[in-house]
């Protein structure tokens, strides 16, 4: 601990890549403080993974409906209005819950947006905080298009906190967020058109599963329109045109840019530092050290390979902890990262991918799980993996398309990170019947 500076470590941010190790940092006697210009515990939290997942939950009821249509009597259908209600129920307490767990653990948090004066010093409000070590935490923010018209466009934050449900709705882009909000909307009835950048949505995930899930989307009435240079849009009375691909329009009720997003690294003082970044993110060594050494990245801010994930961050500033408070001096080891798209079927993966595998020497194992029984209870079909195993059948990677997808990789996690040979699944004895129990059953 320090008495040269007010803290002995500073976040820059309050989200996952904070909380998740700030916290035991300061109960371990570490003096802590926060900044936070928005809502404490950052967009997961708020307006991200979880205000999402609560927005999906009724299509995951509707679509088990429609697969047991006979079985289960009536049409389901989902009402926008109480969804969004049902929405800040689950998350609005949130904030002040995570405020919360960092004020009783003794972390001082200081809201206003902070500016780097030196890189022992941040500015709130015209005030100096100062710290002998400063994480940055900034995160990711939504892409807006630099195109004509980009006003009138939305971004997905304002997406989840809709009280009424347009109509129409054109998304721009085909990644993670154009596919899972594409997918909540149009099941709650919205008429929705995806314009794609290229030809392909979803370009980190195999590609075949991903033809699954739009041939499925197409199926249920939503357009995509690849290759659309978007240019321009304009306000047509209270509808906005579209304008893309040699002057072509779509007239619709609202925009979602759904373009991607980029790191949280402007406007606050990195200039001044010298601290290098670029448009990915902050570049830090094996121990999330920026080139300033008293100075760290944590979470999505950073230029990273990994996925830029909630629990990728957890990891990090976890790893922080330990490494603040004297557990550990070991540099970063990333475990095993699964990512999943929560379409409906879902996407998921984790270990190596596909069109990896097939260029060396692994065995892919392909499997229709239409055909398991236990798949075939609610009767999916939609169901498809790719199990990954190289010459000694350990497994080393798996992807899937389903229902279940985002259970069954969480489900072979242990087995990719330990490298799980027959003698350690052989000691595993599942709960039967279950997902768990179906999808060992593989290996």
């Amino acid at each position: 601990m320090t008495n040269q500076y007010d803290y002995d470590v500073l976040y820059l941010g309050s989200g996952h890549g904070t909380f998740d190790g700030a916290i035991p940092l300061a109960q371990s006697g570490v003096k802590v403080g926060v900044i936070e210009a928005d809502m404490i515990g950052g967009t997961c939290p708020n307006y991200g993974c979880n205000a999402k997942i609560t927005l999906d939950a009724p299509v995951v009821l509707t679509r088990a409906a429609e697969r047991l249509s006979g079985i289960v009597q009536g049409n389901l259908n989902i009402d926008w209005a109480q969804n969004e209600a049902h929405k800040e129920t689950v998350i609005n307490g949130l904030p002040d819950m995570i405020g919360g767990l960092l004020t009783d653990s003794g972390i001082d948090v200081i809201h206003g947006r902070g500016v780097f004066e030196d890189n022992h010093t941040i500015v709130v409000a015209g005030k100096s905080v100062t710290a002998d070590k400063i994480v940055i935490s900034t995160g990711l923010r939504p892409h807006r298009l630099d195109i004509s018209g980009s006003e009138l466009a939305h971004d997905s934050r304002e997406f989840m906190s809709l009280k009424t449900l347009p109509q129409k709705i054109a998304i721009i882009g085909s990644g993670y967020i154009s596919m899972e909000f594409a997918t909540i909307a149009n099941a709650a009835g919205a008429d929705i058109t995806v314009f794609m950048h290229g030809d392909r949505a979803l370009r980190q995930f195999h590609a075949p599963y991903v033809d699954k899930v739009v041939t499925d989307l197409k199926q249920r009435g939503v357009t995509f329109i690849s290759n659309a240079d978007v240019t321009a849009f304009e306000q047509n009375g209270d509808q906005i045109q579209v304008i893309y691909s040699d002057n072509q329009s779509l007239s619709v009720d609202w925009v979602l840019d759904a373009s991607g997003r980029v790191p949280n690294v402007d406007n606050i003082g990195l200039e001044t530092l010298g601290l290098i970044y670029n448009k990915s993110g902050i570049p830090v060594n094996d121990y999330l050290q920026t080139n300033i050494d008293n100075i760290y990245a944590s979470g999505d801010v950073i230029d990273k390979t990994q996925p830029k994930l909630t629990p990728t961050a957890i990891f990090e500033s976890t790893y922080l902890f330990k490494q603040f408070s004297g557990q550990t001096k070991a540099s970063i080891h990333y475990p095993v990262v699964p990512s999943v798209v929560f379409t409906s079927p879902r996407i998921a993966q984790a270990g190596m991918l596909v069109q990896d595998a097939e260029k060396g020497d692994y065995v892919v194992q392909q499997t229709d799980l239409t055909k398991d029984w236990y798949r075939q209870v609610d009767n999916e079909t939609l169901a498809d993996n790719t199990l990954i195993f190289d010459q000694q059948h350990n497994l080393v990677g798996v992807t899937e398309v389903s229902e279940q997808a985002e259970n069954v990789i969480n489900t072979l996690l242990p087995a990719i990170e330990f490298k799980f040979g027959p003698d350690e699944i052989g000691r595993l004895i599942h709960l039967f019947p279950s997902i768990g129990m179906a999808t060992w059953g593989q290996l």
